[in-house]
């Protein structure tokens, strides 16, 4: 999709869809749109039963790449307001929200993170690293911005959102403890996550394990045979046990080094299926954040312990 036109397109929908959005004097309930499937589970721990809140991004779903549908177009307009990552995780909607954020809310929660704390990627431009929600202390913080953000929005409701948040970032903060418990059983010369592409870089910063992608923080990158020749050579070097695939990343490019190591005469297993930029399946312990992110410690530990 030409992303002239549909800005073109957006700007049209805007006009038309004023006097349809939803409002929440008539219906009681505000509806709230989501990018990824992440933010969608932090803004419904936030609102409980008061708002609507959906993802654009379902699970599998590559957010660097995506694209947005006629129907997300028509979705995004209809929300009394949108939260997304920013950090360019979004990048081909970036335009879109911008147009959208004229006329309504439009919350990037990571873009409120202490700049101190945040990665860049030597390799990608020096760009930020937009994957906080690895780090739970970080995403945390985005939380506190989505919250902030809602009793902004609906300040009726502000001490509502002020205890649902409380009660969440406690399950956070317990959720951040265990997993430092849990990387701790893995031998520290077997501490490292190789995965398709870069995106737990936060996850080896804050949780103790050296992490190696073979792509960069975004999908759009593009690797290569060195890029593989090297992290075979890294791998059987240090005798690393397995690597991993990611649920929204084609499974190609790990398979390439897998079959790298083998004509090495070295086999090392995959491991699991990782949930990097989107979640696992609603109604799953996975379709939530911490159910995801537990799963992938426990797949991580299971694997390389």
């Amino acid at each position: 999709m030409d992303y002239r036109i549909v800005v073109i397109a957006l700007g049209l929908m805007v006009v038309a869809a004023c006097g349809n959005v939803k409002d929440k004097t008539t219906t009681g309930r505000l509806s709230i749109v989501t990018t990824t499937g992440m933010i969608e589970d932090a803004v419904k721990n936030i609102v409980k039963d008061s708002a609507d809140v959906q993802a654009l991004m379902g699970p599998g779903v590559d957010p660097h790449l995506y694209k947005a549908t006629q129907g997300d177009l028509e979705r995004l307009t209809q929300a009394d307001a949108i939260f997304y990552n920013g950090l360019h995780l979004e990048g081909k909607m970036g335009e879109v929200l911008s147009k959208l954020g004229v006329r309504k809310p439009v919350v990037a929660v990571a873009d409120q993170i202490d700049t101190t704390k945040l990665k860049s990627a030597p390799n990608y431009g020096y760009a930020i690293d937009p994957h906080v929600w690895f780090d739970v202390s970080l995403w945390t913080e985005a939380v506190i911005t989505a919250k902030k953000a809602m009793q902004e929005i609906d300040s009726a409701n502000a001490e509502y959102y002020e205890q649902n948040a409380k009660a969440y970032i406690t399950e956070l903060e317990a959720l951040h403890l265990w997993i430092k418990e849990e990387i701790d059983k893995i031998p520290t010369d077997q501490r490292i996550l190789i995965t398709a592409h870069d995106a737990f870089g936060y996850f080896g910063e804050a949780y103790n394990i050296d992490v190696r992608g073979l792509q960069g923080i975004s999908t759009l990158s593009e690797y290569g045979l060195k890029d593989v020749s090297d992290l075979v050579n890294f791998i059987v070097k240090n005798k690393i046990k397995a690597v991993f695939v990611e649920t929204s990343v084609p499974q190609r490019a790990i398979n390439a080094v897998v079959e790298g190591c083998k004509q090495r005469g070295f086999d090392v297993k995959i491991g699991g299926n990782l949930y990097s930029d989107a979640m696992g399946a609603k109604g799953t312990p996975e379709g939530t954040y911490i159910g995801m992110v537990r799963a992938n410690v426990n797949t991580i530990v299971n694997a390389l312990k």
